[in-house]
Formats: structure tokens, C-alpha cells, sequence
């Protein structure tokens, strides 16, 4: 079966967000915050969707849960990096500002920003237009 990308990476047009977020309390976070301003979400509930929906739906953004206890980001994160179609999309993930080797390793594979949960929860919607505006 071949799945054709949407698109040839990020698109300022484009509202679509593909959220890898398990945690229901983040996910609504990010539902309030920017359904309201046109995006369209696609939540991955499993590692193999990730990979699947990214190249389906060509998204102008990824979100990433680095702490995430139902899919490896790290392994979603080097998949989205070591495809062609997919490593200009702009990705943004959130994790535990103590987890200094999270942070570290997110960023040696190519993560586009990284922030607190703390900072995440506060500013999801203008992280979002940033990254997006920025890609």
C-alpha cells in the first residue's frame, strides 16, 4: 500500500497539527487552545500511527510529549527526521524541565523547539503559531 504526502512540507495555509499526546490533560490544552483558531487536529494514539498520519496528512506542525508513557517520542522523532518527506515539518515537544538528557537528546535529533510542560501549558497556541509561521 503506498501513501501519497499531502503537501511538500510545512504550508503557512496549512492548520493541519498532528498531536502525539496521550496525556488527556495536554491534549485538551491543545484542542481549547487552537481549535478555536482554525487548526485541524490528528492525535496518534500509537507509535505506528505516527509515521502513518504524519505522511498522510503532510502537517504544518508536529507536537511530541517527550515523556510520553504510550509512545516513544524519541523513536518518532528520529523516524520524522529520517524521512525526507517529512524532516522540514516543524516539531514541538514539551517535557519535564529536569530532564536534562531529554532535552539534550531531543535537540541532537533535530527537534525544532523545546519547552518546558510548564511553559507548554501556558503558551500552547502562540508556540504553535511561532513554529508554523517559522517553517
Amino acid at each position: 500500500m503506498s501513501v501519497e504526502l499531502k503537501g511538500n512540507g510545512p504550508d503557512q495555509n496549512n492548520k493541519a497539527i498532528l498531536v502525539a499526546v496521550s496525556d488527556v490533560f495536554f491534549y485538551t490544552k491543545i484542542r481549547d487552545a487552537l481549535l478555536p483558531r482554525g487548526y485541524r487536529l490528528e492525535r496518534t494514539r500509537t507509535q505506528q500511527e505516527v509515521m502513518e498520519k504524519a505522511t498522510a496528512l503532510g502537517p504544518a506542525a508536529i507536537i511530541l510529549n517527550m515523556n510520553d508513557e504510550t509512545l516513544d517520542a524519541f523513536r518518532a522523532l528520529e523516524q520524522i527526521k529520517g524521512d525526507d518527506r517529512l524532516r522540514t515539518i516543524p516539531v514541538l515537544a514539551f517535557a519535564n524541565h529536569e530532564e536534562v538528557e531529554t532535552w539534550k537528546r531531543a535537540k541532537e535529533l533535530g527537534i525544532t523547539k523545546i519547552v518546558s510542560r510548564n511553559e507548554f501549558s501556558s503558551r500552547t497556541r502562540d508556540l504553535v503559531e511561532e513554529l508554523v509561521k517559522s517553517g
